[in-house]
Order: structure tokens, then C-alpha cells, then sequence
């Protein structure tokens, strides 16, 4: 086989391994909340992702951003996609709500994404984008209406960890929104590092205010490392490298695969039930999601 015959089978592969990575991220949440409260992880996250940075922008003689309105635009950005959107699921998980629920919820973020782009842009929201858009609600209600109250332990929903994950679906929906309008492209690793200082500012006060000690043991030092490793220098590298190639299309036409593999890796590893209502509302939100993020196939 050919050199360029398997970079090209990798660059096919690479946005499945990003969904993968992406479904890991809540995964994490519920394998590391029952030893750490959500804040003072994350902003041990936070302040290791730095360290692990510094260097590799040092060695790669990566320049950092010269304006200071787009250092401001990226600090907001990580306020909102870091310190807020991780900041709701994590205390979405430590409130009792599954790792599957919590990416059910937070999967929603590409059709509102994409039906505010559409509403402010001068062009009417498709009707496959409103059919689009209920599906994916009306997934979410059946499946959360199944488990509010109800569930099992560390698999439940109740208005404290539904708030929590609404706020995480708002602020990456918001986030989502502001990079796209005010961030210009820049090196994602200077970039992730302004935008990780900016959520660590914002949570280490929280932090401190937390009284649960994190107990450290092989169980949360293995989910801090793969949330340093694999989701914030791992994921965010793929992303970059994905980004360079043009195959960012490809990440959004698969995000809809983020909900089921989350729910069935949770099933694996938790024991999270799946049941015929579970599966009947991700697959609506799966559906919905496809519909609204399908990239279309060009005419002629």
C-alpha cells in the first residue's frame, strides 16, 4: 500500500477517532465526580493542560496572538467552552445524571448552532432544520421524562443536574457562536492555552469554595490524566490537524454519533441501562442532529 493511499485511509478515519475522543469527554465526568467535586478538577485540568502547553508552543517557536481584542475574544471563548460548558456537565455528572443523558442533552448544541446561524444570517430556517430541531427535543423529553426522578443511582435526572446541563448546552452553543464570529484563525495551541487561563481564572475561585477534598486514587488520577492527555491536548490537536485538512465537515456530519456511542460505552463500563424508551429518544436525537448538520451533496 502506498504512502498516499494510507494517509488518505487515515484522514478518512480521523474524524470517527475525534467522535470517539468527543464521546469520552462525559464518560470522564462520571468516572472521576464520585472522588473530586466538579470545580477542583477542573481546575486541576485546567492549570496541567497549561503545563503541557507551555513547552509545546516553546519547542514548536508557535507565536502567540499580537492583538489584544482577539486575546479578549479568545479568554471569552474560554469562559464559555471551558470553564461553563465542562463546568455543567461535570456538575451535571456529580448531581446524579448518567453520562449518557448528559451527552444527550448537550448534543443538541449543533442544531440550535446551526438554526441561529440560519435565523441572523438574512435566510429563512429550512423546514428540514425545524424538523430537525424537534426531533431532537422531542428525543431529549422522552428520554429524560423516562429517567426524571426515577433512574438509578448516578443515572437520574432531576432539575438541579437538568439546569446544570442546560447551562453546558447553552454556554458551547453561545461559545460556538462568539468564535465564529469574533475569533480570527489562529494556532490552536496558543489559542487553547489563552482560553484554558481564562476558565482557570474563572474557576479556581469556585474551586476554593468547594469543601469536598478530591481523594486521590488510581480511578481519578487515571481520569485526569486522560482528561489532560486525550481530550485537551489529544482531542484538540486531532481538531487542528482535522481543521488544516478541510475535514472539519466530516467532525459536524458524525456529532450525531456522540449521544449513542457516550450511552453505550456508559453501559459497558456503569451499567447505565439502555432501554427501548432510551433508545427510541437518542435515536430521535440522532436523527434530528443528522438532519440539521448533513453536509449537502453538491448539484450538477
Amino acid at each position: 500500500m502506498s504512502e498516499r493511499a494510507t494517509d488518505t485511509r487515515w484522514l478518512q478515519a480521523m474524524p470517527w477517532v475525534f467522535v470517539l475522543i468527543w464521546s469520552t469527554g462525559f464518560i470522564v465526568a462520571r468516572y472521576g465526580m464520585p472522588y473530586a467535586p466538579p470545580m477542583k478538577f477542573l481546575a486541576v485540568r485546567y492549570a496541567l493542560s497549561i503545563l503541557c502547553f507551555l513547552p509545546w508552543i516553546w519547542w514548536a517557536g508557535v507565536r502567540w496572538p499580537g492583538d489584544r481584542r482577539q486575546t479578549l475574544h479568545l479568554a471569552v471563548t474560554g469562559v464559555l467552552m471551558h470553564a461553563a460548558y465542562l463546568g455543567g456537565v461535570w456538575a451535571a455528572v456529580k448531581a446524579g445524571m448518567g453520562s449518557g443523558l448528559s451527552a444527550l442533552v448537550v448534543g443538541i448544541q449543533p442544531v440550535l448552532t446551526a438554526v441561529w446561524l440560519s435565523s441572523v444570517g438574512g435566510q429563512a430556517v429550512s423546514r428540514r432544520q425545524w424538523t430537525g430541531l424537534l426531533l431532537g427535543f422531542a428525543g431529549l423529553v422522552l428520554v429524560v421524562s423516562r429517567k426524571f426522578g426515577s433512574g438509578g443511582p448516578g443515572d437520574q435526572a432531576n432539575w438541579l443536574n437538568l439546569s446544570f446541563a442546560l447551562l453546558a448546552l447553552l454556554a458551547i452553543t453561545a461559545g460556538t457562536l462568539y468564535q465564529k464570529r469574533f475569533v480570527k484563525p489562529c494556532d490552536v495551541r496558543t489559542a487553547n492555552t489563552v482560553q484554558l487561563a481564562a476558565a482557570l481564572l474563572v474557576t479556581l475561585p469556585l474551586a476554593l469554595l468547594e469543601a469536598e477534598p478530591m481523594q486521590w486514587n488510581a480511578e481519578l488520577a487515571g481520569a485526569m490524566a486522560w482528561s489532560v492527555l486525550g481530550l485537551t491536548l489529544g482531542g484538540s490537536s486531532l481538531l487542528y490537524l482535522l481543521i488544516q485538512r478541510g475535514a472539519a465537515a466530516s467532525v459536524a456530519s458524525l456529532m450525531y454519533l456522540v449521544p449513542p456511542c457516550t450511552a453505550l460505552i456508559a453501559w459497558l463500563l456503569f451499567g447505565e441501562p439502555i432501554t427501548v424508551v432510551t433508545v427510541a429518544g437518542i435515536a430521535l436525537t440522532a436523527f434530528g442532529v443528522s438532519l440539521v448538520v448533513r453536509v449537502p451533496k453538491p448539484v450538477g
